[in-house]
């Protein structure tokens, strides 16, 4: 019986020595057929890690031959499936710029731009390869407009840029948690003046708004008009955008809290009632209140 199990266990170890061999064996062969053959058995049952090694040592067999556009797709596509998007990159960027005219360029153009989305960093991390992404798509979204994968691509850039549109918001929040409430509303400010379109820009205009109304609520008496001058003007800035935001009541309630600080009845102001001619008026009167204050 411990004879014939050994027996098993030997012709066990042989088959799997032999099916390593059979794969060593074709990867280091000079037969470009044989080779070429296996490559795409190895692809068909997705084994793409073994596909892309052996097209890889065939692409030099085939170099300057009719195949040879083939392999060098395959190679990137193997390593595409198998998941490596940095070589599969690569190979498709020199398969393009090696095959112009092949019909797999179009469909190589669209998977480089994908190996390098896949490539690029959660907003927290560096954003290097997401603004490198971000310009190869818009590239070819305007060179290839009518392209069967235009929808993926926007797509791609609409995800790329809220990621951006992220990171400076959450970079400028930052120094609210940290109640630099100055240094907050400056960096907020900021963050809109780079990019009006932000995502974030109803959470940045409350947040200017806070800053500047909690930074005249911790300034010394002697700071304070000015300051909350300046959270009026803020608070009408946002109102006047946004009049049915979901921040709107909070705003309200310290917008109030500022009205009496500064010695106003606010019902006098009341901003529920208020028209846009209302806010721009307001403001005005708010701006040239705050210029005063400052030359005093």
């Amino acid at each position: 019986m411990k004879f014939r199990n050994l027996i098993l266990i030997l012709v066990a170890t042989a088959a799997m020595c032999s099916c390593k061999s059979q794969y060593e064996i074709l990867l280091n062969s000079n037969d470009a057929d044989a080779k070429y053959e296996g490559a795409f058995q190895y692809f068909n049952e997705g084994k793409y890690s073994k596909a892309a090694s052996l097209f890889e040592s065939l692409s030099v067999l085939t170099n300057g031959t009719e195949r040879d556009d083939t392999v060098r797709y395959y190679w990137g596509l193997s390593n595409y499936r198998f998941k490596d998007y940095y070589t599969a990159e690569t190979n498709f960027a020199q398969f393009i710029e090696s095959y112009p005219r092949s019909p797999f360029t179009s469909e190589a153009r669209y998977l480089r731009l994908d190996c390098l989305y896949r490539s690029t960093l959660r907003w927290e991390l560096d954003q290097a390869p997401t603004y490198k992404t971000i310009s190869a798509i818009s590239e070819y979204i305007l060179e290839f407009p009518e392209n069967e994968h235009m929808q993926e691509c926007r797509d791609m850039l609409e995800e790329l840029n809220e990621r951006l549109d992220k990171k400076s918001y959450e970079a400028a929040k930052l120094y609210y948690k940290m109640e630099d409430y100055l240094a907050s509303r400056v960096a907020f400010r900021n963050v809109l003046k780079d990019d009006a379109d932000n995502v974030y820009r109803e959470d940045i205009l409350y947040y200017i708004a806070m800053s500047s109304y909690k930074y005249a609520y911790l300034s010394v008496p002697a700071k304070q008009k000015e300051r909350y001058l300046t959270f009026m003007d803020d608070y009408y800035n946002f109102i006047g955008e946004i009049p049915d935001s979901h921040y709107r009541k909070e705003l309200d309630t310290i917008y109030h809290r500022a009205q009496k600080a500064l010695g106003r009845h606010s019902v006098e102001t009341d901003s529920s009632d208020m028209t846009e001619k209302d806010f721009a008026k307001e403001r005005r009167k708010i701006q040239k209140a705050a210029k005063k204050s400052e030359k005093k």
